[in-house]
């Protein structure tokens, strides 16, 4: 077989993707072929970190509650969490929520056009601006995400670190070499959807349309391509949840602080360095004035719940106490126990109140 050169691999790399694209890519989502920028930056926002079969119900579910920038801009920002609840990485929430109020407001509904303009948006990157400025507005910019980086390491056996600084600017450079200028945004989604169906983690090389230009097919390579230098440190944690109830009322908080899951509610928590007894949480509580000694009693113990977080795993236990009078802190929510299910949960939460709850009629 003829070699052929890297230029005449870029020349015809295009043309290829945007045939296999128009005969053969039977990837249907809705917001495929839209030119509503809106919908588009939500779509995008909902899957920035999320796949696609999981994001559609939001996407679907976001539309119909706001179908407009001004409707998603005055909602009420509980009811735009609860409506998230499950997606996790709750700050792009918090971004989109930040870049509605910012276009109805002071562009008066008028969503930005160009790439820098809807890079400036809250929670934006170049990808998400790429996709967002070709979708809408067929301006020539290349998305570059993990997709493409597998899509490109492997076809032009490029062993560059994907997760480097010096491999992401030779992965962006080429990707923007390679874009149709003319047709960017059929150009960006083709690659997207190539990369997310045929030149998957385990891919399907027996349909590519690359297979016979590909190098890593060609030099027996697909499982080395494409190349990470740093590997994900996990961080373990342990997250003791106090059930306080006193009568019909039970006590929940908002989370503040700059760490996971922030503005979500969850109930009183300790976080332990490692494992520990109820005993020992219990006597923590009672230090922080959470409890008080001889006036509560301990009702159940939740097994251990876990969570895989992109660098975090989480476990721990929920305490369920019954109060003998009612609880003091200031910052603390007190409701019905049956009106939990309005407020907007961590998906670690929401495992137990749906497993354990549910069967006291609690949630």
């Amino acid at each position: 077989m003829k070699k052929i050169s890297q230029q005449e691999l870029k020349n015809s790399f295009a043309p290829i993707l945007i045939k296999w694209n128009k005969e053969q890519n039977t990837r249907q989502m809705p917001w495929k072929g839209e030119k509503d920028p809106y919908k588009i930056w939500l779509s995008e926002i909902i899957l920035q970190q999320t796949r696609v079969e999981q994001g559609l119900s939001y996407y679907n579910n976001f539309i119909k509650t706001f179908p407009g920038v001004h409707q998603l801009a005055r909602a009420p920002e509980a009811k735009i969490f609860k409506l998230w609840e499950g997606l996790g990485y709750y700050t792009r929430c918090r971004n989109l929520i930040i870049s509605a109020k910012y276009i109805s407001k002071e562009l008066k509904g008028k969503f930005p056009d160009s790439y820098e303009t809807i890079k400036a948006l809250k929670g934006v990157g170049p990808y998400t601006a790429a996709a967002i400025s070709s979708f809408a507005f067929n301006l020539p910019h290349a998305v570059v995400d993990g997709n493409v980086f597998r899509v490109l390491a492997r076809v032009f056996g490029i062993d560059k670190p994907v997760d480097s600084n010096q491999g992401k600017k030779y992965f962006t450079a080429l990707a923007e070499e390679l874009l149709d200028k003319k047709q960017p945004g059929i150009y960006n989604q083709a690659i997207m959807d190539f990369g997310a169906v045929i030149c998957k983690p385990q891919p399907i090389c027996s349909d590519c349309v690359f297979q016979k230009k590909c190098y890593a097919f060609q030099h027996n390579k697909i499982n080395e391509l494409p190349v990470k230098e740093k590997k994900i440190t996990i961080k373990k944690r342990w997250f003791y949840y106090l059930i306080l109830e006193y009568k019909n009322e039970i006590v929940i908080q908002q989370r503040t602080a700059k760490d996971i899951w922030h503005s979500l509610y969850e109930f009183p928590m300790i976080e332990a360095a490692g494992e520990m007894p109820v005993k020992k949480i219990l006597q923590q509580a009672e230090k922080k004035s959470w409890l008080e000694k001889g006036e509560y009693e301990l009702i159940t113990i939740s097994p251990l719940y876990k969570q895989q977080l992109s660098h975090q795993l989480i476990a721990g236990q929920f305490i369920r106490v019954h109060l003998n009078k009612k609880s003091l802190e200031k910052n603390w929510i007190r409701l019905p126990q049956n009106k939990l299910r309005k407020y907007a949960f961590p998906q670690f939460i929401n495992q137990y109140l749906k497993k354990e709850l549910q069967k006291q009629a609690l949630f």
